[in-house]
């Protein structure tokens, strides 16, 4: 996604970000703190209410990407094409991070360009994030240890760091969710 779109997006969302930086615990910067709050791009045809009335808390997506047990992960191949791939993982300090081995084609579309859609499995319960993704450094021992530590908790098997794999952090830039049995009502964007 082009700044030019990120601007034009939140400008839609009709506020401007705090710009103050937080640590991320994983060794980078993430701009901003709580989202901007606004209503997903849809047609009209769709229903889309106006204002913020009804939209989900991002809390309340942040505790559905915890919970989830598996997530979905779509890049970019080369040609164009994309491709997606249901990967295990973890919301962790304003991310999702999922491992892989470097030599898998998600690894290679990500290499070339560190860009994903990451979503959940239900479309009831929908939580969509378009991220900038990036290798997480897994030198950082007490980084590392906490991700062991959440792969132990919610997988029961530790995590598995060796030099053919990877662990990627995706991002959040814009994230939508919304509840199927109060769509279009709970319609929400998230602007980071």
């Amino acid at each position: 996604m082009t700044a030019a779109n990120h601007k034009r997006m939140a400008k839609a969302a009709g506020r401007k970000g705090s710009g103050r930086k937080e640590k991320n615990g994983s060794g980078g910067e993430r701009v901003g703190g709580e989202p901007r709050v606004g209503r997903p791009l849809m047609p009209e045809m769709y229903g889309i209410e106006k204002g913020e009335k009804g939209t989900m808390k991002w809390a309340e997506v942040c505790r559905k990407l915890e919970e989830a047990r598996n997530y979905w992960v779509t890049t970019t191949r080369a040609d164009g094409r994309p491709h997606a791939m249901p990967v295990w993982g973890f919301w962790m300090d304003g991310a999702v991070l999922f491992g892989t081995g470097r030599a898998t084609l998600k690894a290679r579309n990500l290499g070339r360009m560190p860009r994903a859609v990451v979503h959940l499995e239900s479309g009831d319960d929908v939580v969509i994030l378009e991220c900038e993704v990036r290798e997480a450094d897994t030198s950082d021992e007490a980084f590392r240890k906490r991700v062991d530590q959440a792969s132990r908790a919610k997988y029961k098997m530790p995590l598995m760091v060796m030099p053919e794999t990877m662990l990627f952090r995706a991002v959040p830039k814009v994230a939508l969710a919304w509840r199927e049995k109060d769509f279009p009502r709970s319609a929400t964007r998230f602007v980071f």
